[in-house]
């Protein structure tokens, strides 16, 4: 009976979660619900609430957590060796945590899971994306971005991080109808930034937080792109993809050379990566046309690669597939260069091209 309120508690928070996971993915008109009514308004909130440093809470968080699973089976073991006196404490403790994960798992669901289940922007653009033919459109999007960069670089400025971010939510709110975009959207550079080159991380969103953190040592011409990425999850765009395509439709509706440089340079790399897996010669034939500036940019990349290369990066990569694959992305992280199809498909969009505004759900 000493555990009864515990007990109860965790039935509580375990019955709500349930509805949470049983709701929103199979009631599709509950996802604009949820966007509306409980994102947003959260997402806001939290940023209110974190907003005004710098700081990362969220790293804090991330480490407090880390810290717990290193600690906690430590005490774990301790109990049972001394589990005479210590029963009734390794029990207690077995609920508490249990209870921790339930809530937190909850606040996920909450505060960012029900993402995953609105539909694809391909749908909700009204894009067809089986335009996308691997054998040809690959080529003629590889010289339609060798175009552009060619073309941009001739404008591109590095910016500093505070003036990205500032760019950044400044496009959000001209270009977007996301209604996160007043209150809801702030970049952060994250503490663990020389950890992040290790583990080849460029940025990512704290779910429970509702911060974008973004790892401070990346290359200028990288940031923009990446900046207006993670905004895109504050935003309320869950798939990798999706964000991908946000972030290049922003940057390109923005006119700023230096947002369409990163785009169109990040987008190649996607592109070009599945150009070289099937035909290395062309694709050596093509980079062969960029001008001095981006060989330069790429330059900079495979030295970063070489430099920074360890087992972590495969390791994380490989966990970060899982995570991807059980919120219901099949690709997993894979799913991060299939935006070079719907953004060859919004380029070839005149339609939406017209639009004042990018629609996001």
């Amino acid at each position: 009976m000493q555990y009864k309120k515990k007990l109860i508690w965790l039935l509580i928070i375990m019955a709500l979660v349930t509805i949470a996971q049983t709701v929103v993915p199979y009631k599709p008109s509950w996802t604009a619900v949820y966007a509306d009514y409980i994102f947003v308004p959260y997402q806001s909130f939290r940023n209110l609430l974190f907003g005004w440093s710098q700081l990362s809470f969220g790293d804090l968080l991330y480490l407090a957590l880390g810290i717990a699973l290193i600690a906690l089976p430590i005490r774990w073991i301790y109990f049972l060796f001394t589990i005479r006196k210590n029963q009734s404490r390794l029990v207690h403790s077995f609920f508490n945590t249990a209870i921790v994960a339930s809530v937190v798992f909850l606040l996920f669901l909450l505060g960012w899971g029900g993402n995953y289940y609105k539909p694809s922007l391909t749908t909700y653009w009204g894009m067809n994306k089986d335009e996308w033919k691997p054998d040809s459109t690959e080529i003629l999007y590889e010289r339609f971005l060798l175009e552009q960069l060619n073309e941009q670089a001739k404008g591109y400025t590095p910016l500093p991080f505070k003036q990205v971010r500032r760019k950044g939510m400044d496009y959000y709110k001209q270009y977007t109808d996301c209604k996160a975009r007043l209150h809801g959207l702030n970049i952060k550079p994250s503490i663990y930034g020389f950890l992040m080159q290790y583990f080849g991380i460029q940025g990512y969103y704290n779910p429970l937080t509702g911060e974008a953190q973004v790892n401070r040592f990346l290359p200028s011409f990288m940031l923009p792109f990446v900046v207006s990425h993670e905004m895109a999850h504050q935003a309320g765009v869950a798939a990798e993809d999706d964000a991908n395509l946000v972030a290049y439709t922003v940057s390109i509706m923005s006119g700023d050379p230096t947002f369409k440089y990163s785009a169109y340079l990040n987008m190649w790399l996607y592109n070009h990566y599945r150009l070289r897996r099937k035909d290395s010669v062309l694709a050596n034939e093509m980079r062969a046309r960029l001008n001095p500036l981006t060989v330069h940019h790429l330059d900079t990349l495979r030295q970063i690669r070489e430099r920074y290369k360890n087992e972590f990066d495969t390791y994380t990569t490989s966990m970060y597939d899982v995570y991807l694959k059980m919120l219901e992305q099949e690709e997993g992280i894979g799913s991060y260069n299939e935006a070079v199809a719907t953004a060859w498909a919004w380029e070839q969009a005149d339609s939406l091209h017209r639009r004042k505004k990018i629609r996001i759900p």
